[in-house]
């Protein structure tokens, strides 16, 4: 099977060109100007962006929490993605307390096969480090699982010890591991929720205000002083404010091999929206929960000084109705999360490109590009070239489009960015060399999606 997409212009991390490309089955074949192929399809990509797929690191599809789970299941999940031009997920297993990892990866696998419409991996959440479980972690590598995520948070659920952190650290650089770390100070934000709610306060701003910025700046610095203490590369998720940036740019300006991902809700939202009339501000209740509007433009200066290497959503949608519900009386009770995974591209692309706040190529960076080299991926996604998995979008920079709960395809009854117009979306979405989707249509198959072993990490 050939696929020619022709007429666009073909944007990378590091270049921009007028060029045809040719699909030969689920792979690039070749890259050139005015290609003369007798192809079995063909896609005009005329006033358009040739991209690669988008790479989302961090999303919660089916994820058990609070009392219930997230709305998006892998079918419905990866659908909307490809709608918002990414091609590739990894998702996250939850190795719970007493069980091993190998039993946590089978339950996600089994979540996943059949259903995922794109490729997918997966990060194992380690919340129980036992010594044994050392092998754990290598076993996971040798399987193509080749990052951990660790909480500094939800004491009692998902939050490990110092002690744990550093064993995990030490193991990761000994395999070749990734350590992801959500780095907010549990044990301190856990007392100041028990001490809210016991004045009263019950409304969902109060999920902001006990989780202040300064707690996750604390957590970001003592992450990062356990990993150089390892001897160990480290990767900050949904890192939401200039506290925490700070303690990373510190470590990099000594050279610390230290990582950090955003998301566009720190980007693009703000604590005011906590303001919002009745119990609507449960909408925007995720960990760490919206900062003040003026962390937007350090993130962005972050963004622009590869202070932060990726966006990705940390997508795990909870409808308002009946799930967020359940917070009603109790901001605690709120499952933490909200939708993202179908806007990410067009959020950035319309923030940060022609605001001028990035480039066009460093979007593709912070998309695609910079994701796949972090979690083992590169070049086989997040690039075009020669021999790269034909996952493209097609991405019209004047297409209009207005964020609604009434047009995504995220199986969730709100939208955070409702009403919001943007300008720049995918037009064609292609992944293994198939068309999935055009001009708003699913063309895909649930199940399609294949299970990716990643490559350990070489660094950055």
């Amino acid at each position: 099977m050939k696929t020619l997409v022709r007429n666009g212009t073909v944007v990378t991390a590091t270049d921009q060109y007028r060029a045809d490309v040719l699909i030969v089955d689920d792979v690039i074949d070749s890259i050139g100007r005015q290609l003369s192929v007798d192809a079995d399809h063909e896609i005009d990509a005329s006033g358009c962006y040739v991209l690669p797929g988008g790479v989302d690191v961090h999303t919660h599809m089916d994820m058990p929490f609070g009392g219930t789970v997230s709305s998006d299941d892998f079918e419905t999940g990866t659908i909307a993605a490809a709608h918002g031009g990414t091609t590739t997920l990894i998702d996250f297993a939850i190795q719970f307390k007493g069980q091993a990892m190998r039993q946590a990866l089978d339950t996600w696998y089994g979540k996943a096969d059949g259903k995922a419409a794109v490729d997918y991996g997966f990060h194992m959440i380690v919340t129980d480090l036992p010594d044994a479980g050392l092998e754990d972690m290598s076993s996971m590598v040798r399987d193509g699982v080749t990052s951990f995520k660790l909480f500094m948070a939800y004491p009692g659920v998902l939050m490990v010890d110092d002690a744990t952190i550093f064993k995990a650290l030490v193991q990761a650089g000994k395999i070749g591991a990734l350590i992801c770390m959500h780095a907010e100070n549990g044990s301190v934000i856990d007392l100041m929720v028990r001490r809210a709610l016991a004045e009263g306060k019950t409304a969902p701003k109060y999920h902001a205000l006990t989780r202040p910025a300064s707690m996750e700046g604390e957590a970001t610095g003592r992450a990062i002083a356990l990993a150089e203490l390892a001897g160990a590369p480290v990767y900050i998720v949904h890192l939401s404010c200039n506290d925490a940036l700070q303690k990373v740019r510190e470590a990099r300006d000594r050279g610390l091999p230290a990582y950090a991902e955003t998301c566009p809700q720190y980007l693009f939202l703000s604590d005011e929206n906590y303001q919002a009339e009745g119990f609507e501000g449960a909408k925007y209740v995720m960990t760490p929960p919206l900062r003040e509007k003026w962390h937007q433009d350090r993130l962005w200066a972050g963004l622009q000084k590869d202070h932060l290497q990726v966006v990705s959503t940390d997508h795990c949608p909870f409808c308002f109705k009946e799930q967020k519900e359940l917070g009603r009386e109790d901001f605690s009770k709120i499952p933490n999360g909200a939708p993202g995974v179908e806007t990410r591209l067009s959020l950035l692309y319309n923030g940060g490109v022609r605001t001028g706040r990035i480039s066009l190529n460093r979007f593709v960076q912070l998309v695609a590009t910079a994701p796949a080299k972090m979690f083992g991926l590169f070049p086989r996604k997040g690039t075009i070239a020669a021999g790269s998995d034909a996952d493209l979008v097609i991405f019209d920079p004047e297409a209009e489009v207005t964020l609604s709960a009434k047009t995504h395809h995220m199986r969730v009854d709100y939208n955070p960015y409702e009403g919001m117009r943007v300008k720049g979306a995918a037009r064609v979405v292609l992944s293994q060399g198939k068309v999935v989707v055009e001009n708003g249509q699913f063309r895909g198959r649930a199940g399609a999606g294949r299970l990716l072993k990643r490559s350990t990490f070489g660094g950055f």
